[in-house]
This record gives C-alpha cells, structure tokens and sequence, in this order.
C-alpha cells in the first residue's frame, strides 16, 4: 500500500524538482570543466606517458639517439564532487512543514544533501523559541546542515510585509552562499499564488504584476517553488497523515495586513459568487501571463537596441529637425547605451520616432527601464510614471519636462527623450 494521496503528491512535486536541480548542478559541473581523460590522460605531456615529441627520435639535437623520459609520477584520479546540497526554508507552518518531509524523503533517494533553515522575524513574543522549536524538528526530520538564523526587520515605504520579506530573503540568501546551497526551497501553494495574483490586479501594475511567483526565481535560479500547482489544504493534510506538528502563524489571520483580508475575506467572496475554480483559474492566469510577459521582455531587449542611443552621437541618418506636435515620423536615431558604474545613475536618450512605432505593451517597458537605469528606484515607479513618460511620446502638445522618483528628469529633446538623474523637484 503506497502513501497517502496527499503525501504522494508532495513528494511527486519535490522529487520533479530535485531533478532539475541535479540537472542543472551536472551542468555546471561540464562547464566548471572537471578533470577528465581529455585533460589528463594517455596522450597527454607530462602525465607519465614517455615524452616522444618532446624527447626521442628525431628531436633537434638529439643527433639520432634515442632518450627515454625519466618517469613520471601518475596523475591524481579526479575526485568525485560533493553532491548538491538543497536548503529548504521552513516556517514550521502545514506548507513549508510539508516541503520538509518531502526533501527529507527524496534527497537521500537521489543522491543529494538537505538541509533546513527556519528565520526568526523576532515580530512577536517567543518568536526565538519558537524558531529553535522548528529547527529541532527540521533536525529530527535527518535534515543536516539546520540552522535558525535571527533578523531585525527595519522600517520601509512598502510596508511591514513587504520589509519582512526583504530581510528573510537576504538571509536566505547568506545562508544559501555560506553552505554553497545549490536550491533553496519554498513552500508557496498555488493558493499563495492566486492571492499574489489578486493583489498585483488590485494594484493595476500589468502583466508581470500578474504573473505571480515563479517556480524557479533568484539568482542563478537559486529559488524553487515546488508546490505552486498544489493546494494548501493537500499540504496541511500531508502534515496530518505524517502526525507533522505544525505552527499557525497568527499574522496570516491578522486584518492588518493585506495578504491576510486577501486570503480569509476576498478570495472566500469570490468563491462564493464565480465557484470554487477561481483559486485554480487565477494560478493559470500567472502562468499564462508570466509566458506573455517573458516574451514581451525579449521582444523589449530587441527594441531597446534600436531606440536607445549615446548621448551626444548622433546617428549617421540623423536630421536636425523639431519635433512633430502630432507625433508623425522624423528620421530615426541609433545608439548604445551609456557606460557606467554598475549601478550608477546615467543619461539615456530614446529615439522618438521609433519608440513611436512599438506596440505600447513594449514602448512602455522600455521607458520603465530607462528610467530605472537613470536613477529612478523600481519600487516607487509606478504605472502613472510611465504613462506620463508615454504621452511625451505619442500625445506631444509641447510639456514640459517630468520629475519621477529619485530625482530623475524626463524631457522631449530634439527628436529624443531624455532622461537624466537630478530633477531639481520631487515628482508629483
């Protein structure tokens, strides 16, 4: 008799997971270039083959006597590398509880290591015992390395969740370098992702805004998401079949946040007036629109290398003629963009024309990054920002210049858009 339906899901999903995270660790073993017969082996000088092209027959000034090379010492068999090693966040709630005894359970099957890390907010009272609670449990489970890492969660404009979420991830992400973690899994639902859905249409932010959480996320793919196709209440039984004890958090019941009235009045109220699929149908809508929004970004890597240009450098088509107040064609200017500092503020000049002629879903996400690059801070660059950036584009009547966040200035030039860092005005 096999598991628990519930069980056997997680661990399907974990296991899928862990394949990739082999597959992807065995190709940066080929291309980190691991020893192999092709760097030391027969053939090759120096490894104790006899030197005959460097000494023996023929060899300049040898005159015709044959030498034999002194022996050499055998090459080292390459050692085999460690297997990779897989983290998994743990809150010590059903969903990441879950997530645990899943790795627990397929990681020694495949070959690879696990570990668990479980952050301490300090938000509420008891928070500290808690947290060595669940690492004791994550050790229990024959997770090893475990580790119970404490944050200090600071003041931000996004507000407490969004801060909490800044230093949880930036301490996974120490812990991640520090143990050379391949993966560090999380135990997102796709009910989390229908709720990041809802939140990203409250918000009106577009398609990237609605395509939620990825399944693989972070730098170098660092991030995985194992359960976004499975429910929270599969994992909250898993948990109960396996006797798990587990730990509700009472912020996720709190009205104070956001997510929370999301989760127990919003998505409940829907539900009851569209039917019960609208969970699954807005985790579909993330991925349907991440897929869109993926190919409307390469689609704006293509577009950015011709409307971007170096200020200064005139393109050789390039005609010194005023701007049409009905936005009709101009010549066209070419460029690259600025060098720079990583990081650094910069001036980039857009040509008018032919961010005229881009669809709008594509025009827009130029202007965004443009901005971005010159100065602008991505969280405070709203949809608001960019429209007004548009309409210097395809509604000229002569305005002037836009002061967006962190002092960036926005101004229709000649034929082009410039956007410098050092708006003497905040936005408005």
């Amino acid at each position: 008799m096999g598991p628990h339906p519930a069980v056997a899901a997680i661990r399907l999903a974990v296991r899928r997971t862990l394949h990739d995270v082999l597959s992807a660790h065995d190709i940066g073993a080929r291309d980190a270039g691991s020893p192999g017969v092709g760097a030391q082996g027969a053939g090759t000088p120096g490894v104790g083959t006899p030197g005959v092209g460097a000494q023996g027959v023929g060899t300049p000034g040898v005159r015709g006597t044959q030498l034999t090379a002194a022996p050499q010492p055998a090459a080292p068999l390459p050692t085999e590398p460690r297997p990779p090693l897989v983290l998994v966040a743990c809150s010590g709630g059903a969903d990441s509880m879950a997530l645990a005894s899943a790795l627990a359970f397929e990681a020694p099957r495949l070959g690879v290591r696990a570990g668990g890390v479980t952050v301490d907010h300090g938000l509420q009272p008891g928070s500290a015992e808690r947290a060595q609670d669940v690492a004791d449990r994550l050790a229990g489970l024959g997770l090893d390395p475990v580790e119970s890492v404490a944050i200090q969660v600071g003041r931000t404009n996004t507000g407490p969740e969004a801060a909490a979420r800044e230093a949880r991830y930036a301490a996974l992400d120490a812990i991640a370098d520090r143990h050379g973690a391949a993966a560090v899994l999380l135990g997102h639902t796709r009910d989390d992702q229908a709720e990041t859905v809802l939140l990203g249409l409250a918000r009106g932010s577009g398609t990237r805004s609605l395509s939620g959480m990825a399944a693989v996320s972070g730098p170098g793919g660092r991030y995985r998401r194992p359960f976004l196709t499975i429910d929270r209440q599969t994992t909250r039984k898993a948990c109960m079949v396996q006797s798990l004890p587990v730990w509700d958090d009472p912020h996720n019941a709190d009205p104070a946040y956001t997510r929370s009235r999301v989760r127990h009045e919003a998505l409940p109220a829907l539900e009851k007036a569209l039917g019960k699929g609208v969970i699954e149908a807005l985790a579909r809508t993330a991925q349907l629109s991440r897929d869109d929004a993926d190919a409307l970004d390469a689609w704006t890597d293509d577009a950015e290398r011709a409307v971007v240009r170096t200020p200064g450098k005139a393109a050789p088509d390039e005609a010194q003629v005023p701007d049409q107040a009905d936005g009709s064609a101009q010549p066209g200017r070419t460029g690259t963009r600025p060098d720079g500092a990583p990081g650094a503020a910069a001036t980039v000049e857009l040509d008018v024309v032919r961010l005229y002629a881009l669809p709008p879903a594509v025009r827009r996400r130029v202007l965004r990054r443009a901005a971005i690059e010159a100065g602008s801070p991505a969280g405070s660059l709203f949809a608001r920002h960019i429209e007004e950036m548009d309409r210097l584009i395809t509604a000229w009547r002569g305005q002037r210049a836009l002061n967006l966040p962190g002092r960036v200035e926005v101004a229709r030039q000649g034929g082009r858009l410039v956007i410098r860092h050092g708006s003497p005005n905040p936005p408005n």
